[in-house]
């Protein structure tokens, strides 16, 4: 479970910016604080811009969680994914969401945004805050996901 006291990362490019919205709005209703990473129009950008940022901040410890939007989701997260420390999951029903959180204790949560309705996205969301990593037998290949070194 993700407490409330954390804040959340945010960042989207302009085809996820509406639903990251509306996403904002409700994690601010359940008690959650945010940072917005943009962007901060539905003005056409591109996502890397917003993402990298995101996924720096994480990997040094600033966030622990983030959730990032674009139209299929694949963009923001082949690009958070690029990053240390980083375990982002494309989720376009709860139950993946849940899983990443479960099997891979994902700290990022990619959206399709315009592949999922607002009542699914919140579904997903709820989803990823509410479901704890079970670690056990699942840590052991959590800990061999990162290439920091040559062995990989």
């Amino acid at each position: 479970m993700i407490e409330t006291n954390q804040v959340l990362a945010l960042a989207s490019d302009h085809a996820g910016f509406e639903l990251k919205q509306i996403v904002k709005d409700y994690l601010k209703k359940k008690g959650y604080r945010t940072h917005d990473f943009g962007a901060h129009s539905g003005e056409s950008s591109d996502y890397p811009d917003y993402v990298h940022p995101l996924a720096h901040a994480i990997g040094r410890g600033d966030f622990s969680y983030g959730i990032i939007l674009c139209g299929s989701g694949n963009g923001v997260n082949i690009t958070a994914n690029k990053h240390p420390h980083i375990r982002s999951a494309l989720s376009w029903i709860p139950e993946i969401a849940a899983l990443a959180r479960m099997h891979n204790n994902a700290n990022v949560l990619a959206l399709p945004a315009r592949f999922v309705t607002e009542e699914v996205a919140m579904k997903i969301v709820d989803a990823f805050l509410e479901t704890p990593f079970e670690g056990g037998r699942h840590q052991k290949r959590v800990d061999k996901i990162s290439c920091d070194t040559n062995d990989c």
